[in-house]
């Protein structure tokens, strides 16, 4: 029985292949509607990227292969889904990933940081977590994920390095102590020994802390990158949808500007941002919270001596000249972000203001391809009348270009669009109609819940997008202030944490290869429940007082129902 077990465990994958769309079957061909053939290809495909039955990327293609069929789109126009303007974005970034990486410049930062935040990965983790979501706020998270997940990578390798070579330098000294009586006991002892000693660096982690640090810093850079966003209009799409969204159907309010959002989203982030730091802390590395904020002269011999080395390695590189390639590289950086930032920052005009005539036409991928293509032309040394380098070429982008990530994202465009001309995505809102005789915190509640649980197989902007119709008229209907409740669930929707398709972010660190999928579903659960608990918390407490909703306003179109629920 246990060997017929074990090897039906073996084929579990192609089980999983064959039985999951045979199980579901009925639900087209039983309701025969294309919101039930949408459902059908939602729930193939949430299974498969829950199990890894197939390869990720292979998954995400399923809506090309099933929407034709079912004739909810043209073949034409969903593989027109797989190549989005973040994939413009992306191609850009990784240029300045590319140089960075080929150049050192990496290096160099992760050797800084870890020299000014030490080698304690609690602190480590902290760090990052705040550099990356400050940096969010005024980036895309993308953009923000893309830069900062290198620079992780290559602190976590240098902290494993740096600690596996003291920890040899400890064991070696140790046994040369015991030479004699190992020679004595024979070389076959010597010689497990030496395997013992040497085996843990020639491993991708020397043992399970290293791995569970890895993990943590990796979705420390994906969560972090999300967080950020929330707090100002510009930081996501979806925040910007549902600034433009109020501009357009209430043009009389007055209340949604970057001043108010980022006075309101704030503290919103830094209880996010510091709960998801404990969370998974505690969930990779354990319950011993004082090494979390352990002070240097606290820490262990090993991490004093693996500091030292990191210092020492850090200064062998020396200082960077004006003219080197780690100048130029940082200063396209520098560049890339500034004008990130001031393309359309909310509180001011921007430079995008200096097209009046094509307004929305250039994106943060216009910027990103702008100076990614300098990276092909820009010599790397003193050109001569023989030769000719530029910073970077075509094969080592190529080499660093995540292609499985934008069909991963792709996948998760083509399922946003293919629910929504189906009308899978209307119909899941509109069920929601009769929570208007429900107390006011009660349907908001179940609002947030819902729009983080769709957000994690859809699209960002597409939930947003679909949502904000259904919820403002049921505010109205029911004598609220429609704030009350378009607002937390737009920030509901940057709650996406549970799958690498969830948002690009946690695409970007699930493609280092430290993450299963297993992993990512269970801290990103957790950080779904403090995040929309947070939310909560600030829209009855100060954002009440901040957009006055407890009154219903004067820009809002009046009804002939009234609030019989109360807020």
């Amino acid at each position: 029985m246990r060997a017929f077990t074990g090897g039906l465990w073996s084929y579990r994958n192609l089980l999983i292949i064959i039985l999951t769309p045979l199980l579901i079957l009925p639900l087209p061909l039983v309701i025969k509607t294309q919101v039930a053939e949408c459902a059908y290809t939602l729930v193939l495909m949430a299974v498969f990227w829950m199990t890894e039955a197939l390869p990720l990327s292979v998954t995400a293609l399923l809506p090309a292969l099933l929407f034709p069929f079912f004739g909810i789109m043209k073949s034409s126009v969903v593989a027109t889904m797989y190549f989005k303007d973040f994939h413009l974005l992306l191609l850009g970034v990784i240029c300045l990933a590319t140089s960075i990486e080929k150049w050192g410049l990496h290096r160099r930062i992760a050797l800084k940081l870890v020299t000014m935040i030490g080698v304690n990965p609690g602190m480590l983790m902290l760090g990052f977590m705040v550099g990356c979501a400050f940096l969010s706020m005024w980036l895309s998270n993308t953009s923000t994920a893309a830069m900062v997940m290198p620079i992780a990578e290559a602190v976590m390798q240098q902290v494993m390095s740096a600690e596996g070579e003291v920890s040899q330098h400890q064991e070696m000294a140790v046994n040369s102590i015991y030479n004699l009586a190992l020679q004595l006991e024979g070389g076959e002892l010597l010689r497990q020994t030496l395997t013992i000693i040497n085996s843990p660096l020639n491993s991708k982690y020397r043992n399970n802390r290293d791995h569970m640090m890895c993990k943590g810093l990796s979705l420390c850079i994906a969560y972090s990158a999300s967080i950020g966003g929330l707090t100002t209009l510009p930081g996501t799409s979806s925040n910007l949808i549902f600034a433009e969204y109020i501009h357009q159907f209430y043009p009389d309010c007055k209340s949604i500007n970057f001043g108010n959002w980022f006075v309101f989203c704030l503290p919103v982030c830094i209880i996010v941002l510091f709960s998801a730091w404990i969370w998974l802390y505690w969930l990779f590395l354990g319950t011993n919270f004082r090494s979390m904020l352990c002070s240097r002269g606290g820490q262990s011999e090993r991490e004093i001596a693996a500091a030292k080395l990191i210092k020492d390695q850090y200064n062998a590189l020396g200082p960077m000249r004006l003219d080197t390639q780690e100048i130029i590289t940082l200063v396209i950086f520098f560049i890339m972000a500034v004008l990130w930032f001031v393309r359309e920052p909310g509180f001011m005009p921007g430079w995008a203001s200096l097209f009046p005539e094509y307004p929305g036409y250039a994106t943060d991928a216009t910027v990103a391809l702008l100076l990614g293509v300098l990276f092909f032309i820009i010599p790397a040394n003193r050109p001569t009348a023989d030769n000719y380098d530029a910073m970077i070429t075509w094969k080592e982008f190529q080499a660093c270009m995540p292609w499985e990530i934008c069909l991963l994202v792709g996948g998760g465009f083509a399922l946003a669009e293919g629910a929504k001309v189906s009308g899978l995505s209307s119909w899941v809102a509109e069920l929601m109609t009769p929570l208007g005789s429900l107390p006011v915190l009660a349907t908001v509640t179940i609002a947030c819940i819902l729009v983080t649980c769709i957000t994690e197989v859809a699209s960002n902007p597409a939930t947003i997008t679909i949502f904000l119709p259904i919820l403002a008229p049921l505010a109205e209907a029911i004598n609220i202030n429609p704030l009350y409740m378009l607002i937390p669930t737009t920030l509901s929707v940057s709650f996406a944490f549970l799958l690498p398709v969830s948002n690009p972010p946690n695409a970007i660190a699930f493609a280092y290869g430290h993450l299963s999928i297993i992993d990512m579903v269970k801290a990103g659960l957790g950080l779904n429940i403090i995040g929309v608990l947070a939310v909560l918390l600030a829209i009855s407490t100060w954002g009440t007082s901040l957009f006055a909703l407890d009154t219903y306003p004067d820009w809002a179109p009046i009804h002939d129902l009234t609030n019989t629920t109360g807020i």
